[in-house]
C-alpha cells in the first residue's frame, strides 16, 4: 500500500519562489542573491538535510535560519487554509446531521404524545398490573366459590333461600310488623285458652277471632308494603323471627352473611374482568405501537450517534492541523563551513592548467602554419 511522506511536498515549498523571497526578505538580501537550497530526503529517517549557500560562512548559516523562518511562516499560512476549507463542508455536514437529529427527536416526542406510550417499560408495567389483578380475581373467585358452597348447604339446612333470609331480617327490624306479630300471637294465645272454656259462638271467642283476624291483616298488609310482594300465611310463619329464637336468627344471620359474601365476591370478580379486559385491550394495541416507536426510538439513535460522530470528526480535524503539514524542527544547528564549497581550487588550478596548454597548442600551431597561410594569402590576392 502506498504511504504519504510529506517531505516530498516539504522539498517542494522549500525550493519554491514564495518561500526563497520570504526568506531573502527576512535575511535582508535581494531575491537574486538569495540561491536556492540543495535539499536531500535522508531514507529511512523523516530528516531532510537542507544545504544554503552564501559568500561567507556566517551569511550561508543566516540564509538558512531565515529559510527556516520562511518555511515555517508558510506552513502556517497553509495550516490556516486548510482549516478555513475544511470548516465550510464541515459545518454545514454538522447542521444536516443536526436537523435529521431534531426531526427523529419531534417524530418520537409527537409519537409519544399521540400514542400515549411515552416508553417500552410502561408495556412492561401494564402487563404486570394485569397479571397481578389475575391473581387477585383468582383469589376473590376462590372465595366466592367457597362462600356460595356455605350459602347452598345451610339454605338446604334451613329450607330457606337467602333471598327469603334476607327478608326475615327486613321484617324483624321493622317495630310495626314486630307489634303485629306480637298482636297476632297474643290473640292467638288468649284463643286457645277460651276455646277450651267456651264454645265458638261466645263473644269472648268471637272478639278474638276478630282481633286475631285485625292482626293478621295488618301483619300481611305491613309484610307487603316491607318485601314488595304479599307472602302467604306459611312463608309468613317461616319468615317470622322473634327475641326468642336466638338459634334460628343465627341461622338467618349466617345465611345471610354467606349470601352477602358470595354477592361481593362475585361483584368485584366482575369489576376486575372488567378491568382486566380493558388492561388487554389496551396491552394490545400498546404492543402494535411498540414497534413504531421502537423504529422511530432506533432512527432517533442513530441520528444521535451520527451527529456525535461528525461531531468528533470536526473536533479532531480541527485539533489536528498538523495532518497535513507536520512540525519541522531543527535537528541540528546549521554549522559553519570549514571552506567553501565553491569554487573550489583544484577544479580552478585544473581548469588554469588545460587553458594553458590548449592556448600553446594554438600559438605552436598558428606558427608552424604561418608561411602557408602566407602563400595562399598571395594566391588569392593575385
Amino acid at each position: 500500500m502506498a504511504t504519504f511522506d510529506p517531505r516530498a511536498n516539504y522539498e517542494f515549498i522549500f525550493g519554491s519562489e514564495q518561500v526563497i523571497a520570504r526568506a531573502a526578505k527576512i535575511a535582508k538580501i535581494p531575491k537574486q542573491e538569495f540561491a536556492k537550497p540543495r535539499i536531500k530526503n535522508i531514507d529511512n529517517t523523516t530528516l531532510m538535510q537542507i544545504d544554503t549557500t552564501g559568500p561567507s560562512p556566517v551569511d550561508a548559516r543566516k540564509r538558512a535560519y531565515a529559510l527556516h523562518d520562511a518555511m515555517v511562516e508558510r506552513l502556517n499560512e497553509l495550516r490556516v487554509s486548510e482549516i478555513e476549507q475544511r470548516q465550510g463542508p464541515a459545518q454545514k455536514i454538522l447542521l444536516e446531521t443536526q436537523q435529521k437529529l431534531e426531526t427523529a427527536q419531534q417524530q418520537v416526542s409527537a409519537y409519544k404524545r399521540k400514542s400515549g406510550l411515552t416508553s417500552i417499560e410502561q408495556i412492561e408495567i401494564l402487563s404486570a398490573n394485569i397479571e397481578q389483578l389475575r391473581k387477585q380475581r383468582a383469589e376473590l373467585a376462590a372465595q366466592q366459590s367457597q362462600a356460595e358452597s356455605r350459602l347452598q348447604k345451610l339454605s338446604r339446612s334451613l329450607g330457606l333461600s337467602p333471598s327469603e333470609a334476607t327478608d326475615a331480617f327486613k321484617l324483624q327490624v321493622d317495630q310495626i310488623f314486630q307489634q303485629n306479630v306480637k298482636d297476632y300471637s297474643e290473640a292467638t294465645s288468649i284463643l286457645k285458652v277460651q276455646l277450651s272454656k267456651f264454645g265458638r259462638n261466645n263473644p269472648r271467642i268471637l272478639k278474638e277471632i276478630k282481633r286475631q283476624e285485625a292482626a293478621r291483616q295488618a301483619m300481611n298488609q305491613r309484610a307487603k308494603e316491607l318485601l314488595d310482594r304479599s307472602p302467604s300465611a306459611q312463608t309468613l310463619t317461616r319468615l317470622a323471627l322473634t327475641g326468642a329464637s336466638s338459634g334460628r336468627d343465627s341461622l338467618f344471620q349466617n345465611l345471610v352473611n354467606y349470601q352477602s359474601d358470595a354477592s361481593g365476591a362475585a361483584s368485584q370478580v366482575g369489576k376486575l374482568d372488567q378491568q382486566i379486559s380493558s388492561l388487554e385491550a389496551r396491552l394490545r394495541l400498546m404492543s402494535q405501537r411498540q414497534s413504531s416507536l421502537e423504529n422511530l426510538k432506533r432512527n432517533e439513535q442513530i441520528a444521535e450517534a451520527v451527529f456525535a460522530s461528525t461531531l468528533a470528526k470536526l473536533d479532531l480535524g480541527q485539533a489536528n492541523i498538523f495532518a497535513a503539514f507536520p512540525l519541522i524542527q531543527i535537528a541540528v544547528e546549521p554549522s559553519l563551513p570549514e571552506k567553501a564549497t565553491s569554487p573550489k581550487r583544484t577544479l580552478v588550478l585544473a581548469g588554469s592548467a588545460f587553458g594553458s596548454i590548449l592556448t600553446t597548442v594554438g600559438l605552436w600551431v598558428l606558427w608552424i602554419r604561418k608561411p602557408w597561410i602566407k602563400r595562399v594569402a598571395h594566391w588569392i590576392s593575385t
